[in-house]
């Protein structure tokens, strides 16, 4: 057996049922092994979606995303994705060829560890026929420990070299638990929310990845506190009656005003970064604040914290509600029949906006608002970067935090619509939404006759300005000239239409009746929906973004 084969089907056994990727010479061995090892190989048709549709996949599934690229420029295509990886801290593995040891003027060659180093990822790889399989499957266990992006170089002579242990005698590792935190931290965390008046619970990424909505939702109850979460970890709470939404520039003018009110706020696995306290003003500057990380170096790094709890956040909100169960607690927070009227009728879905729509141009705020009752509720929600990005944040509800995918880690336009793949791969069982705006359409354009080709149930929809909105909304009103970031308008139903996929264009919300009947069908195969949206209607929270550059 050579070592391709080993070592694809030693990653078949161990990893997950799905492997992303664009086929060449360099990973053509290996992959071909995983497939006859019982993996599902699911093909892109550009590797910057490959990697996308993998680190999607991860984030729903909550577990492991694997992708396969070749060599040289088959690696360096997935370089914008790898990086939005990394920083999203995913667990992903990515299988690259590599040119082998001596091939020193192949025109494929490429310093790959370094590149890979440069993004924040990992580098690994087979360092030879006796270890390859120990190698590669060091470098999954890795990327699922550390939860974050592994590449594994595969050299093209260690490939084809025979494999003298299959690696059939290795087992499993043993598991690991969860870190929990110290009874010393448990306890100070736990003076402070009991002297607090109107508690709040902040939730992210790391409340999301640890499974932590039960126990904190019960520390939430048992404090009469309030919930609310950062954009990545939105749906966490979905249901909950004392719950916000987003807090940060996606927030409710009625759950902002709520979300300063507080006087102690507990971070729970979340950055407290500018986008999720708009730059620190979110929050009141007298509120105690209590920071949970698994991370100790997250501790603090994006906004001041009073108190820390080092642990993973389930673990650390069992412990809190363990130790304030343990005392005497008479108090009621601030829930209360009045304010539990005010968080209802202070949801996006509530608030009312002057519409801007036209005969031939739809309100953005209206397009997604209609959508949200059009559509069912289980539903996975991918979102696109641009100025259109938070009307579907805002007004299209998610029915928990694995229905949210938001590749926003890098900011960079273009990865939507792959991650809206991975995602429905992922999650056959629910319309799959892929919200994208025409520029992020256009770079991701390859990846509509993928949806097509898998017949994927889902609804692709484009906030059509014909413009970088962004750049026209930032820039226009100091005089600059907006020439370059305007263009001529796309048909999008057009060009869905010639890959396979149904196609519509939308002016007005009669046009959505369209979404209706798409869905009455079956939904499938998927809809584009050219959305020709109002291009003055401006983003809230777009100043604040440009603040962050």
């Amino acid at each position: 057996m050579l070592v391709a084969e080993a070592v694809g089907r030693a990653l078949a056994k161990h990893g997950p049922r799905h492997v992303f990727g664009l086929i060449g010479s360099g990973n053509f061995a290996v992959t071909n092994a995983m497939v006859a090892g019982g993996a599902r190989f699911v093909a892109a048709r550009h590797e910057g979606g490959a990697i996308s549709m993998a680190d999607a996949y991860a984030q729903v599934t909550g577990g492991l995303g694997v992708c396969s690229v070749h060599q040289g420029p088959g690696l360096t295509n997935t370089l914008t994705g790898l990086t939005e990886a990394a920083k999203s801290r995913t667990p992903l593995l990515l299988l690259a060829g590599d040119t082998a040891a001596a091939a020193i003027r192949s025109n494929f060659r490429i310093a790959q560890d370094q590149l890979v180093d440069s993004v924040g990822a990992v580098a690994e790889r087979t360092y030879g026929p006796q270890t390859a399989v120990v190698d590669a499957l060091r470098a999954l266990r890795r990327a699922r420990v550390e939860r974050r992006p592994v590449v594994l170089m595969l050299p093209l002579d260690v490939q084809a070299a025979t494999c003298p242990d299959g690696g059939e005698h290795l087992s499993e590792p043993p598991a690991l638990r969860a870190s929990r935190p110290s009874s010393e931290a448990v306890c100070e965390a736990a003076d402070a929310l009991l002297r607090a008046e109107r508690p709040l619970i902040i939730a992210g990424r790391g409340a999301r990845d640890a499974g932590a909505r039960e126990p904190l939702e019960m520390l939430a109850e048992m404090l009469g506190g309030l919930l609310a979460t950062s954009a990545v970890a939105n749906g966490l709470f979905s249901g909950n009656p004392w719950a916000l939404g987003i807090s940060g520039g996606f927030a409710s003018p009625t759950s902002a005003e709520i979300i300063g009110q507080a006087d102690v706020v507990l971070g729970a696995g979340v950055a407290l970064n500018m986008w999720t306290t708009r730059h620190g003003r979110l929050l009141d500057p007298q509120a105690t604040v209590i920071q949970i990380d698994h991370d100790p170096d997250a501790i603090g790094a994006h906004h001041r914290t009073d108190l820390a709890v080092v642990g993973d956040v389930a673990e650390s909100a069992r412990a809190l509600v363990a130790e304030i169960g343990r005392r005497e607690h008479h108090g009621s927070g601030w829930r209360s029949p009045r304010l539990a009227e005010q968080v209802t009728a202070g949801t996006w879905q509530s608030t009312p906006f002057d519409d801007a729509s036209t005969d031939t141009r739809i309100d953005p705020r209206a397009l997604s608002l209609q959508l949200d009752g059009l559509l069912p509720l289980e539903r996975t929600l991918a979102i696109d970067s641009g100025h259109f990005m938070g009307y579907p944040a805002m007004y299209l509800r998610v029915p928990d935090a694995r229905g949210f995918v938001f590749t926003q880690a890098f900011q960079a336009v273009g990865l939507g619509l792959a991650s809206a793949i991975g995602a429905a791969v992922a999650r056959p069982d629910r319309l799959t939404v892929a919200a994208l705006g025409d520029g992020g359409a256009l770079i991701g354009l390859s990846e509509f006759e993928t949806a097509a080709r898998l017949g994927l149930r889902m609804l692709i929809v484009i906030y059509n300005d014909s413009a970088y909105g962004a750049e026209v909304h930032h820039f226009g009103p100091h005089g600059h000239p907006l020439d370059l970031v305007r263009f001529p308008d796309v048909d999008f139903a057009a060009l869905g239409r010639a890959v396979g996929l149904r196609g519509a264009t939308v002016r007005r919300v009669e046009d959505l009746a369209v979404v209706s009947d798409w869905l009455n069908s079956g939904g499938v195969p998927g809809l584009v929906l050219d959305a020709k949206v109002v291009p003055t209607v401006v983003a809230e929270w777009l100043e604040e973004a440009f603040r962050g550059h």
